[in-house]
Formats: structure tokens, sequence, C-alpha cells
């Protein structure tokens, strides 16, 4: 059976489409079909034309499949993402990945406020540079940035892996718990209870892991690691006034 053949039984038996363009498809369409139970079986791969910068592109995806947008997105733009590998080649908006659970999300430009917020797991790489607030309590998720990211990011970052090939911006970590943060370049400052730890050989070869999978060619010996000091997790008598 042919390409295009395949295409049209897709349509006709299950509603589904191999390539969806945002001129004349809906939002709520394309995400209606990309929840169709099975959807891995009957459509591995689907390409979205024309997103225009429209806000909340291919969320809540449970299913095994690529997804290729072929644009500039908005906000929410793979929210709450399983399982699904998705590529956008442009920037996005707001919120890229946030609640991810799984898959690989991959930006191939920049990207706004809190990409990946509250992620849990997965892989989001940005090839650009990242907004203020990246990773913002983060729960497990690897983020990987090409470029530089703005201030707060990570804030109360729980679990996981933020790797930053150029610069960070004002309060990096604060109040941050597990999260292993490396830096290439510069941090402009780092946040309550994060401090620059030790770069042992275990982190650097779990940093190039890391870089490599992301498909950045550097040199992971070249960065700097940052975590928690650990003074933030119980309640301090001393500290009252604080509070």
């Amino acid at each position: 059976m042919t390409g295009l053949a395949l295409a049209e039984q897709l349509e006709q038996q299950h509603g589904l489409k191999q390539h969806y363009d945002l001129a004349t498809d809906s939002i709520r369409e394309l995400n209606q079909a990309l929840h169709t139970p099975d959807l891995a079986a009957q459509l591995p791969h689907c390409t979205i034309s024309n997103p225009d910068g429209q806000h909340n592109i291919a969320v809540g995806l449970n299913a095994a499949i690529n997804i290729d947008i072929q644009g500039h997105a908005g906000y929410y733009c793979a929210g709450m993402n399983q399982q699904a590998d998705i590529v956008v080649h442009g920037n996005v908006g707001v919120g890229v990945a946030e609640n991810m659970m799984s898959g690989s999300v991959r930006i191939k430009g920049n990207a706004s406020q809190a990409a990946g917020a509250t992620a849990h797991g997965g892989l989001l790489v940005i090839e650009g540079d990242a907004g203020a607030r990246c990773g913002i309590s983060m729960k497990g998720v690897d983020i990987v940035v090409g470029g530089s990211i703005g201030h707060m990011s990570c804030f109360m970052g729980q679990a996981g892996r933020l790797v930053v090939c150029g610069d960070a911006g004002d309060a990096l970590g604060d109040s941050l718990y597990e999260v292993r943060i490396y830096v290439k370049g510069n941090v402009k400052s780092l946040g309550s209870d994060c401090i620059e730890k030790e770069m042992r050989e275990e982190h650097i070869q779990e940093l190039q892991q890391l870089l490599d999978q992301a498909g950045f060619a550097e040199d992971a010996a070249s960065f700097k690691r940052y975590g928690s000091a650990r003074q933030l997790y119980n309640f301090k008598v001393d500290n009252a006034s604080a509070y």
C-alpha cells in the first residue's frame, strides 16, 4: 500500500491524518486525534504545519509516536507528554513540556519562561536559549539547554538534571532539593541554599552521557556542578525571625 493510500485509509477508518495543517485544522481536532486509543499502532508519525504560534499544540499525549511541528509554537506546547518524541522546528512560548512524564521534546529554537516546569521525567532539549524559571519545580526530568537560561531557573527543583551550555541568570537553583545543575558558562548569582559542588568523575561521565544524548558536542569536563547545601530541609529555631 502506498503512503497516500495508507493516509487515506487512516483518515477514513479512524479520523486520523499523518499531516495536520493548523491553517485549516483546529487545535481541538488535532489534540482529539492524538488522544485516539492505540494511537502508536495506527499513526507512528505525524507532521504539523503552520502552527503560527498557536497554544496547546500536542498536549497530553500518551503514545510512542514521533511528531514534527514545522514552525513556532505558543504556550504549553507538548505539555503533559508521555512516551511521544516531539520536535519543534522553531521557537516556543511559556511552559513547553510542562509536567512531562516521559518521552522527549526537542526545540530547535528558543524557549520562553518555565520550560519543563514540574516535569517528572523524559528529556527536554532546547537548542537555543531558555527564558526565566527554566526547570522550575522540576521533579525528575532531564533538561539540556544549548544556550543560556534566565533568572530563577530550577527554583525549588526537586529531582532531575539541568544542563546549561551557556550562561545562567540570577538566583540559579533557589531553594532547590536534589537536582544536579551543570553550567558551562557564567552564573550571575546563586539562589538560597544553592552552592557550587565538586565535579567528580562520576558526574563527568553522567554529564557526558546527557550531552551525547542531546546531540551537543561539548566536553563535560569544562562544566561546573551546582546543588543543594541542604540547609533549608528542616526548621531551625535560630532562623525563626526569617520565616
